[in-house]
């Protein structure tokens, strides 16, 4: 026989969420998978595993600016090849514009990372969790 639990402990409270036909599939081999009911799969989902982070203010006004200036890049670079193939004298020098993207993506990519680590810095370990819920 099972202890009988305390008012605070006994689940009273329902709650629901509308799935398409394949997200339930999914959601009932993943418990399936785990040997849980879905409604023990949702729980532990829900309440054990970290949010993931917000951009700080900061990140997102960096890659505004950074799109912003890739934009006008991409403007300088349309109208250099246009000037190269009408005969002109380019408005800049295409290989320093070419460097210049390049330079921007290495720095989408480094912010990229710098947020992945911070995010990564912050995860709950599950390993050692084998406290029953049930």
């Amino acid at each position: 026989m099972r202890p009988k639990l305390s008012k605070n402990l006994l689940r009273t409270k329902t709650l629901e969420a509308r799935v398409n036909a394949i997200e339930h599939e999914m959601i009932k081999l993943k418990a399936q998978d785990a040997g849980l009911s879905i409604a023990e799969l949702t729980r532990r989902s829900v309440l054990l595993k970290p949010l993931p982070k917000r951009l700080s203010k900061i990140t997102l006004a960096t890659y505004r600016e950074l799109v912003r200036i890739g934009s006008n890049i991409n403007q300088l670079t349309r109208a250099t090849n246009t000037a190269i193939k009408m005969g002109l004298r380019p408005l800049a020098d295409p290989e320093q514009l070419k460097q210049l993207q390049e330079l921007l993506q290495q720095i989408g990519r480094e912010l990229s990372q710098i947020e992945t680590e911070i995010t990564d810095d912050d995860d709950i370990d599950d390993e050692g969790d084998s406290e029953d819920w049930e």
